[in-house]
């Protein structure tokens, strides 16, 4: 196997590394609470889903 001669600098190691990041999660809005959800998911603050209630959620007391 070939071994690298010469030692790779730090700015090439970086070039190669530009595209290695997270990206953020592509969030959406509720209609009915205005809260960011993931799109095709039910709210978690309001249990809603395409303008029904799906999940039972805690009223606050």
């Amino acid at each position: 196997m070939p071994n690298p001669k010469r030692r790779h600098s730090k700015a090439r190691s970086s070039k190669r590394r530009a595209h290695d990041f997270l990206t953020a999660t592509g969030l959406s809005e509720c209609p009915n609470c205005h809260e960011r959800k993931l799109p095709h998911r039910a709210c978690g603050k309001c249990g809603q889903y395409k303008g029904r209630e799906v999940l039972e959620t805690k009223q606050a007391s």
